[in-house]
């Protein structure tokens, strides 16, 4: 069982260029992959999702990734020659305007744009992949760790509350039959303050006991939570995405507990559902965070 929250760093250079990528993944019912790297390279875009895809399959990845020139790279200096020497002929004009003689400083080349420029141009879409790559899979492999490490602790904690459920469906189980006796001696009592003189074995009366019996009889449902029951524990045992069946059954079982609540119509029997479907909410809300 994995989480959908994780996070993960890495870097790798080549020869002419360095990626930096953070991987971080939150919680979304589909797969969803969002890539920001700078525009020149866009056309890489979907080959480093369907990368990532590859990985996982629900939750919403976030991949940042930066490149730039690796450490002890200098960028080239281009001069714009045409430019320079129209700033020197400007000045050379200005002198005979004036009638002294005016020289252009360091400063003024310096300072008029596009003269002096660093030679930034990317590099090749196919050298930048040979650096994003092996970043970008080990940062994908320690956001996985990460899932992989959270999804632990989420199945302790899902599986303990199943077994509450399972000892909460026992009790239910037990208390059941007290339910029809209840009602049939309420029943009785109810006839012998109202004075009616009947016969407790009459015929009208056992059989209004037995409809209730029918009503009330809750053994389905009791069979179909011991059935996911088993299943839940049989997804919480597999090494692959679980969270959307484990989110049906959740509501299996709430489907299961309400039926119970409503065919008994009992107190203590309320009481044992609401135990139930508290557990169960926080099953749910757990069950959101897994792949």
């Amino acid at each position: 069982m994995h989480s959908m929250t994780g996070f993960g760093r890495a870097e790798h250079a080549t020869s002419t260029i360095a990626a930096r990528i953070e991987a971080a993944s939150v919680n979304r019912k589909q797969g969803e992959v969002v890539v920001q790297l700078p525009r020149a390279y866009a056309e890489l875009e979907a080959g480093i999702r369907k990368i990532a895809l590859q990985k996982v399959s629900r939750g919403r990845v976030s991949i940042s990734i930066q490149l730039e020139r690796p450490d002890g790279a200098t960028s080239a200096i281009r001069i714009n020659a045409p430019r320079a020497r129209a700033l020197e002929t400007a000045f050379t004009e200005l002198s005979d305007a004036i009638g002294r003689t005016v020289q252009a400083s360091s400063a003024e080349f310096l300072r008029t744009p596009e003269i002096l420029e660093f030679d930034d141009t990317p590099a090749d879409p196919a050298d930048a992949m040979q650096a994003i790559a092996p970043a970008l899979e080990a940062a994908l492999d320690q956001m996985i760790a990460m899932r992989a490490s959270e999804g632990r602790h989420l199945h302790d904690d899902v599986a303990a509350r199943v077994s509450i459920l399972e000892k909460i469906a026992d009790s239910i189980v037990a208390y059941a039959p007290s339910v029809l006796e209840r009602y049939r001696e309420n029943l009785h009592r109810r006839l012998a303050e109202s004075g009616l003189e009947i016969d407790l074995n009459d015929e009208r009366l056992l059989k209004e006991i037995g409809l209730f019996a029918d009503r009330c009889d809750i053994t389905e449902e009791v069979t179909r939570l011991r059935s996911h029951f088993e299943k839940f524990r049989e997804y919480l045992g597999l090494d692959e995405p679980v969270g959307r069946p484990l989110d049906f059954l959740c509501q299996e079982l709430n489907r299961e507990f309400n039926t119970i609540g409503s065919k008994a119509n009992d107190a203590t029997l309320a009481q044992h559902i609401v135990n139930a479907k508290t557990e169960l909410e926080k099953i749910r809300e757990q069950i959101q965070n897994v792949e």
